[in-house]
């Protein structure tokens, strides 16, 4: 014996298969949005350091050049090469020498 089904099972069979696969587009298409949205967010926070920290570099490079001083050896009687390689932050080795024309205790 064949069982068949009656129009109003398979509309609601259909239905049931359309709404499902909405609510599954729906699911995926919310999950790119809240992943973009999260990238979004962390690119621009990641801009808003980089623009504090540019202000702050220019506030203490104005500060420097108001204040005439420029940050130095912690010895008096050493000086930075500045033809030395490296140029960082870091003086190379070899790059701080005695002043021969700092003043002597």
């Amino acid at each position: 014996m064949k069982e068949r089904l009656s129009k109003a099972e398979i509309r609601k069979d259909a239905l049931q298969d359309a709404v499902e696969a909405a609510a599954g587009t729906v699911g995926q298409v919310a999950t790119i949005v809240t992943t973009a949205v999260k990238e979004v967010a962390g690119t621009v926070g990641g801009f808003a350091t980089e623009l504090f920290e540019i202000r702050d570099a220019a506030r203490r490079a104005s500060d420097d050049h108001e204040g005439g001083s420029v940050p130095g050896p912690a010895d008096p009687e050493l000086h930075l090469d500045p033809n030395a390689p490296g140029g960082g932050a870091e003086p190379a080795a070899g790059a701080v020498h005695p002043d021969p024309n700092a003043p002597t205790a």
